[in-house]
C-alpha cells in the first residue's frame, strides 16, 4: 500500500515545470514560512502567546530530535530513492527515512497552535500537510514516514500541552 501511494503521488514529478516548482517549494521552503507565521503569532499578542510559542518549539524538538531519532536508531528504513526508481526532484542525504522528522516537527507545532487558536491551528495543519505531501512528491519520503511522523508530532504536542497547561 505504501509503495502504491508513493508512486501515485510521485508519478507526476518531473512532468510539468510548474508542478515541480510547487512540489519543491512545499518540500524545501514552505517550512520557513510556517516558522515565520509562528513568530507572527508570537508578536501579535506577545503577552498571551509567548508560552504557546515555547510549548510549540518544545513539542517540536521532543518529536523531531528525541522520538524520531530514537525510532531511527531502533529501526532503519531507507528513503524511496535509495533502492527504487523514483522521480527525484531534489538531492537529499540517504539518512533513514522513517519516521519523517519534518512531519513530526511541523505537526507538533501545529498541534500546540491548534490548542491555542483553532483557526490558526487549522492553517498550520494545512501548511504542514503540504510540506509533507511535497516531500513525498519530490521522492524523499514514503507516505507511511509522513503518517507516523505526523502521529508522533501530534502526540508530542498533546503531551507537552497536557504537561504545561496554561
Amino acid at each position: 500500500m505504501d509503495s502504491f501511494l508513493f508512486h501515485l503521488i510521485n508519478q507526476y514529478a518531473a512532468r510539468w515545470a510548474v508542478l515541480d516548482f510547487i512540489g519543491v517549494f512545499c518540500a524545501k521552503y514552505l517550512e520557513y514560512f510556517v516558522i515565520f507565521l509562528l513568530f507572527l503569532f508570537l508578536v501579535e499578542r506577545f503577552a498571551k502567546n509567548w508560552k504557546t510559542v515555547v510549548k510549540a518549539f518544545v513539542s517540536a524538538v521532543l518529536a523531531r530530535f528525541v522520538i524520531v531519532n530514537l525510532t531511527r536508531f531502533l529501526w532503519y528504513r531507507p528513503r524511496p530513492f535509495v533502492s527504487n526508481a523514483v522521480n527525484l526532484l531534489m538531492t537529499y542525504s540517504d539518512e533513514p527515512s522513517f519516521p519523517s522528522g519534518h512531519a513530526a516537527f511541523y505537526f507538533a507545532l501545529s498541534t500546540i497552535v491548534f490548542y491555542k487558536n483553532k483557526e490558526a491551528g487549522l492553517l498550520f495543519f494545512l501548511l504542514s500537510f503540504f510540506i509533507c505531501l511535497g516531500r513525498v512528491f519530490v521522492g524523499i519520503h514514503w507516505p507511511s514516514d509522513i503518517f507516523f511522523g505526523a502521529i508522533i508530532g501530534a502526540l508530542s504536542g498533546w503531551l507537552v500541552n497536557k504537561i504545561a497547561k496554561g
